[in-house]
């Protein structure tokens, strides 16, 4: 039960810009992990907003 835990520390992680949270590889982001940016669809989609100055 350990090594389970041990190879979930041990996964590659990136920082979202949107939210400067950290977050960790997925496996269903396998195939695509080099283009990975976002934590989430929510940070994605805040992401390209336009935003406006008040």
């Amino acid at each position: 039960m350990s090594a389970h835990r041990d190879a979930k520390r041990n996964l590659p992680t990136k920082i979202c810009p949107v939210c400067r949270r950290e977050f960790a590889w997925r496996k269903k982001w396998a195939r695509d992990w080099g283009k990975v940016r976002y934590c989430s669809n929510a940070c994605r989609k805040k992401a390209s907003t336009p935003r406006t100055n008040p």
